[in-house]
C-alpha cells in the first residue's frame, strides 16, 4: 500500500472504531415489567420496570391518580415488591372481614411477604416498609432507582411471584366500616392509610440496556442513544472506506 495511503487510511478506521467502542449500552441480564392495577376503587394506575445485572436492580415506577393528601400534607404512598406466596393480586373475595377493603394482610396471601422496600431513597429492605419519611409523596410520582438484589427478591422474580403493591387510600372512598377500622398493620392510623391502591405481578421481558443510579424519586433526564451511536459509528467506518477508495482511485489515476 502507498505510504499516504497507509497514512489516511488507519486513522480514520481507528476513529470509525472509537465510536462504536464509546457506546454505553450493556443488557442486563433480564427485565422485568407490569402494569399496575387498582385495588380498593383506588382508580389509581402505573407502570414498573426492574432491569436486572447480576446482583443489582434498576427500578422505575410511575403511577398516577392516588390519594393525594392526608391530614394537609401530601399522602405518603409505602410501595414493596411482595413475594414468596401466589405471584397475585388479590380477587375482591379476599375481603375477609366484610368490610368492603381487601387490607394488607387480607391480600398477603395472594401476593406474599415484603421482599423489597422500594424506597425513595436508603434502605430497600423490608424493615423500611412502612418508613412514611422513605415514601412517594401525592397523587402522582416516580421512583427510579438502583439497589442490590436480595436473594428473597431474586427467587421472587425468577419464579414469577414477584408483586408490586403500592399502598395508601382516600378514606372517602370507603364504605362506612372501612372509614372506621384501623390500620391492620399500624393500629394508631386508619385502614385506608396501609392498605393497597395498586397492584401487579412482575413478568420476565426483553432485556434492556442497564443503567442508572440511587437517585431516589426521579427527574426527567436526557441520554445518549446507544443505536444512534453505533449507527454513527458505522457510518464513520463507512466513511473510511469511502475515503480509501478515493486515495487509491487517484493514486492509480496518477500511475496512468
Amino acid at each position: 500500500m502507498n505510504k499516504t495511503l497507509r497514512f489516511l487510511a488507519v486513522p480514520t478506521l481507528a476513529l470509525g472504531a472509537l465510536a462504536l467502542s464509546g457506546s454505553p449500552a450493556m443488557a442486563s441480564d433480564q427485565s422485568y415489567q407490569s402494569t399496575l392495577g387498582q385495588i380498593n376503587g383506588s382508580s389509581a394506575s402505573g407502570t414498573i420496570t426492574v432491569d436486572v445485572t447480576g446482583n443489582q436492580a434498576h427500578a422505575v415506577l410511575k403511577v398516577s391518580g392516588l390519594a393525594p393528601t392526608f391530614m394537609d400534607a401530601p399522602y405518603p404512598h409505602v410501595q414493596h415488591i411482595h413475594g414468596g406466596a401466589q405471584g397475585v393480586c388479590p380477587a375482591p373475595g379476599a375481603d375477609a372481614d366484610g368490610d368492603g377493603v381487601i387490607s394488607t394482610t387480607e391480600g398477603a396471601p395472594s401476593y406474599g411477604g415484603i421482599v423489597t422496600t422500594l424506597s425513595t431513597s436508603g434502605d430497600t429492605s423490608p424493615a423500611a416498609g412502612l418508613d412514611l419519611k422513605l415514601a412517594g409523596q401525592g397523587a402522582s410520582y416516580t421512583v427510579d432507582r438502583t439497589f442490590e438484589l436480595s436473594p428473597d427478591t431474586k427467587a421472587a422474580l425468577e419464579a414469577g411471584t414477584a408483586v408490586v403493591v403500592v399502598h395508601g387510600l382516600d378514606p372517602a372512598t370507603l364504605s362506612a366500616a372501612g372509614q372506621a377500622a384501623k390500620s391492620d398493620l399500624v393500629p394508631t392510623l386508619p385502614l385506608a392509610a396501609t392498605s393497597p391502591a395498586l397492584c401487579g405481578t412482575l413478568k420476565a421481558g426483553m432485556a434492556m440496556p442497564s443503567g442508572g443510579v440511587d437517585t431516589g424519586v426521579a427527574q426527567e433526564t436526557g441520554g445518549t442513544n446507544a443505536g444512534a451511536l453505533a449507527l454513527g459509528g458505522g457510518l464513520v467506518l463507512m466513511a473510511a472506506a469511502g475515503g480509501t477508495y478515493m486515495v487509491r482511485r487517484r493514486t492509480a489515476n496518477a500511475a496512468a
